[in-house]
């Protein structure tokens, strides 16, 4: 007889989430809702030895969007990573751009070359994740910001659905 939940495709993945997350704390609010899914550490890049990343099954990787892209601290941190054997990463990200302009093909382009440097080192990217972030960069502070009280709590239900469906990948 075989009893449900006692073998090790039902235990988690072991699981870590990076991230770089400065103005308002956009991403890292969306960090700790993946995490929090996951049973997963939340770290920043400098945190983070890049040869510790060979101990985990799945690592999120997540930063605001700055001029189309992750922040630096999180690419050179990608450049630095050991050669992986098909490790499993997710890309996530909160971006400040109206909300409603958003859709996969625009977050797939912020994540390319984030993606392109972890596949390089033998990463399997196995999803992307990004919703608006409020941005009070440049003029748009007199203004009081765009998507202001973004990530909302929609963005952070959306962000632990996807934090499920990528457990579910990697089991």
């Amino acid at each position: 007889m075989v009893v449900r939940g006692s073998g090790p495709e039902d235990l988690p993945p072991k699981s870590l989430v990076i991230v770089f997350s400065y103005h308002h704390g956009n991403t890292e609010k969306i960090a700790r809702a993946i995490g929090g899914v996951l049973g997963a550490g939340v770290k920043a890049p400098q945190e983070i030895r890049p040869e510790e990343i060979a101990g985990y099954d799945l690592v999120g990787f997540g930063s605001g969007i700055y001029s189309a892209t992750f922040d630096p601290s999180v690419l050179t941190l990608a450049d630095r990573l050991p050669q992986s054997q098909g490790t499993k990463a997710f890309l996530f990200s909160t971006y400040g751009a109206p909300g409603f302009i958003a859709n996969r093909e625009f977050i797939e382009k912020n994540h390319d070359e984030m993606r392109q440097k972890l596949q390089a080192r033998g990463y399997t990217v196995i999803g992307d994740f990004g919703c608006a972030g409020w941005n009070t960069n440049s003029f748009l502070k007199y203004f009081g910001g765009l998507n202001k009280s973004r990530p909302d709590a929609g963005d952070l239900r959306n962000a632990e659905a996807f934090a499920r469906a990528m457990m579910e990948k990697v089991r």
